[in-house]
């Protein structure tokens, strides 16, 4: 297992027991034995808004980062995550949102795959980027305001 999977592993352990945690970068990253900047990295790439966590960042004295895992239900969570889309997304993106909506088993797995087949890079494939990440926002939005009814 690769340092930056057992980081998420030892954070997300620690958000089961508890949905807010404090912890101190630079303990954890002697403790795992890596260097700060690598838990970092497993913060703004693992534990963001799209996946459902706050992550904040206290500096001076012995500084923590606090991680809160969000819950809400079903239509306040989906209309966060249309809210959050704005104008334009990337595939990458929907595909942290659809997996934190299975997560919080918002949406059925069959949902996810129409969604994911419709706003996937080969389904738009014939249009220019800039227009196919305007087009995937609007279904992505489309699609989940028709799963809230």
């Amino acid at each position: 297992m690769n340092l930056s999977n057992a980081i998420a592993r030892m954070i997300t352990e620690m958000l089961e027991e508890q949905s807010e945690i404090e912890i101190q970068r630079n303990v954890l990253a002697q403790d795992l034995g890596c260097v700060p900047s690598q838990i970092n990295y497993v913060l703004s790439s693992r534990f963001t808004p799209e996946r459902g966590y706050i992550v904040e960042s206290r500096r001076g004295g012995k500084g923590c980062i606090r991680i809160t895992r969000v819950s809400y239900d079903k239509n306040t969570l989906l209309m966060k995550v249309i809210g959050s889309v704005g104008q334009s997304i990337d595939e990458r993106a929907v595909d942290a949102h659809l997996m934190n909506l299975l997560y919080h088993e918002l949406i059925t797995k069959r949902d996810a795959a129409l969604i994911s087949a419709a706003t996937n890079d080969n389904t738009l494939r014939g249009l220019p980027t800039e227009i196919r990440d305007l087009l995937r926002a609007t279904i992505f939005k489309q699609m989940l305001l028709t799963i809230t009814e």
